[in-house]
């Protein structure tokens, strides 16, 4: 777990020998990920960190876990299933939001963890040893580097002790390991560190989980992490299995967007070692049975409506209290209204995800659900009032052809991306070129707050039409506008706008244009110095009102009304 861009898939890549972390949409970890790592590995690693220790523990499962802020619910989900966790934190930024955030998550689900201190090969002055431990390679730096790199652990520490840690030392400085976090330092990029970051993580697995080798032979328990089409299988479950066994046969309950359904495991389908569940380089291996704690692909003979997230658990004596369960599972834990955007997503931490995005940045939800896009959500969107709703926003899923067909029908907007933050950021995008382009229209065809000073000395023409220069000062003037005096009478309405013998659409405050106006005769209908307003029709002020006027619009729209009211009391109410 760890803020995001701190190195968590980049560490888990250095182990497996693979390059995930590069291949992720955005370059961020967008799902939970699963992947075993056998003792034979570890102890390849390690090396003589080893030598001579007796490892009971068949190896390690790592659950990696998005750190962009938008995955909070993730990183409960991933924190719940852990006996340990790592927390990565990049030692030169210290902790972050996402840092406090997943201790949170650990605090609250009472998970021990190791604080994983990454990047230590960009300090200034390191001199990199790929793949050596920790406790080599610090030897062979320079005095200011190792006193560079105390600085930041002890500030790093001293960050901890506020979050309510008050014991963190550097792991090779510990003595008691229940007293204190251990903080490991390493580098993802070069292994420098990580077989340190192993031998500490079994070493806790062994001393203090013990009694939880033994897998017990009772119905299995796991979480959905994603529903695949594989070929020659047909639809199948990524599952991380958390407790107990699942056996080929066994009767599940699995969750679904409505009811759970009751169904058999057909078959099973364990990931090689090192591989990541959801990005395998290699075909799976068949079995009859599997046992906690592991990464495996199900095979169940009904998954239809079946939701990532969700959980999968076999049916042993009391089925009722099973179902259940896994129906609480597969509920969104959002608050929806009555106006707002759609959401549709391939999983329930993102859909949760991204609603919590939606909430921080002010956007209405009103429906969220796992899927694809149907023309349901279409539908539903177009029958928002406000515009500003009438999107579907869908996160790494499928729009079916239907639902196309209704978008073109009923003009909804549908935001699809397999980033979430880029959701957010083509919706506000979107709502201000709509802003922008409502707001043109508006101006080009309803009369706006603008005010203008006759410039003596520039009459070119007295009448038919008037010719004089102005300046504008406050508003926006454009052609086909009626002009009145500071006494509410009309003199004529603009004809044309020239600037240095060019005719323009419009000249905003500040400009000094000529304009000619019909109607108007200077002398009797206005002089030079004259203040002069865009006339307001009282059916145009609804709509000006609920547009962005700026504040010399506000200013010269309160003038107006001053004016208008010393006839017409009543005008504008």
């Amino acid at each position: 777990m760890g803020h995001v861009d701190h190195g968590k898939t980049t560490l888990l890549d250095y182990i497996r020998k693979t390059d995930v972390a590069k291949r992720e949409a955005g370059l961020i970890t967008q799902h939970i990920g699963a992947t075993e790592v056998p003792i034979e590995t570890i102890q390849s690693l390690c090396g003589d960190l080893i030598a001579g220790r007796v490892m009971k523990i068949p190896g390690l499962l790592f659950i990696d876990t998005p750190g962009h802020e938008a995955f909070i619910t993730m990183r409960r989900r991933g924190g719940a299933l852990s006996d340990l966790a790592v927390l990565v934190i990049d030692i030169r930024e210290g902790v972050k939001p996402q840092t406090v955030e997943s201790i949170n998550v650990l605090k609250s689900e009472r998970t021990p963890f190791v604080v994983c201190l990454n990047k230590i090969d960009l300090l200034e002055g390191w001199r990199p040893a790929e793949g050596s431990p920790f406790v080599h390679t610090i030897r062979n730096q320079h005095e200011s580097v190792q006193s560079a790199l105390d600085e930041r652990v002890y500030r790093i520490a001293a960050g901890l002790v506020e979050l309510g840690f008050p014991g963190a030392d550097r792991y090779d400085r510990i003595q008691d390991f229940t007293k204190n976090i251990a903080l490991v330092p390493i580098s993802a990029k070069t292994g420098e560190g990580v077989a340190d970051l192993l031998l500490v993580l079994c070493g806790l697995a062994q001393r203090f989980l013990e009694k939880d080798l033994e897998c017990e032979d009772t119905p299995g328990e796991g979480t959905i992490l994603e529903i695949k089409e594989e070929k020659g299988m047909g639809t199948v479950l990524n599952v991380i299995l958390y407790n107990g066994i699942f056996r080929v046969g066994d009767r599940v309950a699995v969750g679904t967007s409505g009811e759970p359904r009751v169904t058999r495991i057909k078959a099973l389908f364990r990931p090689k070692p090192l591989d990541e569940i959801r990005d395998p380089r290699d075909r799976f291996d068949h079995c009859r049975e599997v046992s906690a704690a592991c990464g495996v692909m199900v095979s169940v003979q009904e998954a239809e409506g079946v939701i990532a997230g969700a959980s999968i658990r076999a049916i042993g004596e009391d089925e009722e209290k099973i179902i259940a369960s896994v129906r609480q599972t597969s509920l969104l834990n959002i608050e929806l209204v009555p106006e707002g955007v759609i959401l549709v997503c391939d999983a329930l931490g993102s859909c949760e995800a991204l609603y919590h995005q939606c909430r921080g940045a002010g956007i209405p939800v009103r429906n969220a659900r796992v899927g694809v896009v149907a023309k349901r959500d279409i539908v539903e969107a177009y029958s928002n009032k406000n515009p500003e709703n009438r999107v579907v926003m869908a996160f790494n899923t499928t729009i079916l052809d239907e639902a196309k067909t209704e978008i073109i029908n009923t003009g909804v907007n549908l935001i699809s991306n397999n980033i979430i933050y880029k959701i957010i950021e083509d919706y506000h995008t979107w709502c201000n070129k709509m802003k922008s382009d409502r707001e043109t229209f508006y101006r080009d065809r309803h009369a706006f707050p603008a005010k203008i000073m006759v410039l003596p000395g520039c009459i070119f023409r007295v009448s038919k039409p008037a010719i004089v220069g102005v300046r504008v000062l406050g508003g926006r003037l454009r052609s086909n506008l009626k002009l009145m005096r500071n006494d509410g009478k009309v003199i004529g309405s603009i004809k044309s706008i020239q600037r240095q013998n060019e005719v323009i659409p419009f000249a905003e405050q500040g400009s000094e244009v000529a304009i000619s106006i019909e109607g108007a005769t200077f002398g009797r209908s206005f002089k030079e110095n004259s203040i002069l307003y865009v006339d307001i029709p009282a059916s145009d002020l609804q709509i000006i009102k609920s547009a962005d006027l700026t504040f010399d619009e506000k200013e010269i729209l309160e003038e107006i009304t001053r004016i208008k009211r010393k006839s017409d009391r009543f005008w504008g109410m």
